[in-house]
Formats: C-alpha cells, sequence, structure tokens
C-alpha cells in the first residue's frame, strides 16, 4: 500500500493527515503533533501533500518540499465544497485531498521566505496607514465639537491643527496647552 495523496490540516499544535492510495482509496488517518511532523514525513516516499493556504502554510510547504515532498496549496475557498459530513479536522483533511485530485483545480504558489517579508512588509504599512486615517478623523471630530471644522485628508489635519494651537493655544512653560475661546 503506497501512500501517493496526503490531507493536512494544518493547526497551531496539533495537525491531522488523511492517507490515500493511487486509486483514491483511504488507506490512514493520523494526528500528529508539531515536533512530529518533520519525523512522519521524513519516512514517506514522495507523495502529492495538500494543504489549505492559510496561516504557517507557506512555512510547512518549504518544509516538506525539502524532505522531497510534492505540496500544493489549495485556496480554503476551493476546498470547502468537498467537505462532507460534519465539520471536523479529519474530514477537512479528507475534503482538502479530494480537492486537490480534482482536474483544473487551482494552486496557490509557494512563497520564498523574502516573498513573505515583503508581504508583511506591505500589511504592515497598510495598517499604519489605516491607523493614521482613524487619528486624523478623530481628531476632525474632537476639534468639531468645539465649533472648528476641518476638511478631510491627512495634509489637512497636518497643517490645520499646529496653526489651531497657535491661533487658538496657549503655551504655558510646561509645554501644555490650553483652548481659549475666541471673544
Amino acid at each position: 500500500m503506497k501512500i501517493t495523496t496526503i490531507g493536512l490540516d494544518l493547526a497551531k499544535s496539533v495537525f491531522h493527515i488523511v492517507s490515500f492510495d493511487g486509486k483514491h482509496n483511504e488507506v490512514g488517518k493520523r494526528m500528529l503533533r508539531r515536533a512530529q511532523m518533520r519525523d512522519y514525513f521524513t519516512q514517506l516516499d514522495g507523495c502529492v501533500v495538500a494543504m489549505e493556504a492559510c496561516a504557517g502554510a507557506h512555512y510547512w510547504a518549504r518544509e516538506l518540499e525539502k524532505l522531497g515532498q510534492t505540496v500544493k496549496l489549495i485556496p480554503p475557498q476551493f476546498v470547502k465544497p468537498y467537505v462532507k459530513g460534519n465539520k471536523n479536522d479529519y474530514n477537512d483533511a479528507r475534503a482538502i485531498a479530494e480537492a486537490a485530485t480534482r482536474p483544473g483545480m487551482r494552486f496557490v504558489g509557494i512563497k520564498t521566505v523574502e516573498q513573505q517579508d515583503i508581504q508583511a512588509l506591505h500589511r504592515l504599512r497598510q495598517q499604519r496607514v489605516k491607523e493614521r486615517t482613524a487619528l486624523c478623523n478623530q481628531l476632525r471630530a474632537l476639534v468639531a465639537e468645539y465649533g472648528i471644522v476641518m476638511n478631510k485628508g491627512v495634509a489637512t489635519v497636518k497643517r490645520g491643527i499646529p496653526l489651531l494651537l497657535n491661533q487658538w493655544g496657549q503655551i504655558n512653560q510646561w509645554g501644555q496647552t490650553r483652548l481659549i475661546p475666541s471673544l
């Protein structure tokens, strides 16, 4: 009994695998802890290991390829139609393996460490931009409570706040600002 395809359901610490032979008959299922993954896949002859493209998938794909396995990453939305029965980790692993054997299935390319680094930087920057926009909107709302209406835009807020502080505020010797109502 040669294992040709494995459906691997990734998790934080306990992974579930379901193994299939060349005729796509289920030949075994197993639960592996993180520390057991490399040992288990080192003992296998090269086979197709299918996983959902989720957190940690690219890391495990690179590791399994180093061990001689062929890895296929599938977008989660393409796996969902193949889940049979109640949702559990073994049924998810079966569905992943089933989806991997379908003709015309679209797979995700395995990212290198460098590609993941660039993606992480882009996501961090995107989050900072969202936070900056939220802060500017909050500042505009706060000054609107004092009857000061500012146009939208980060540049407007950057120019407007210092002008407001100079016009309406008085800075004491400790660097504190207090608003003085206009007369």
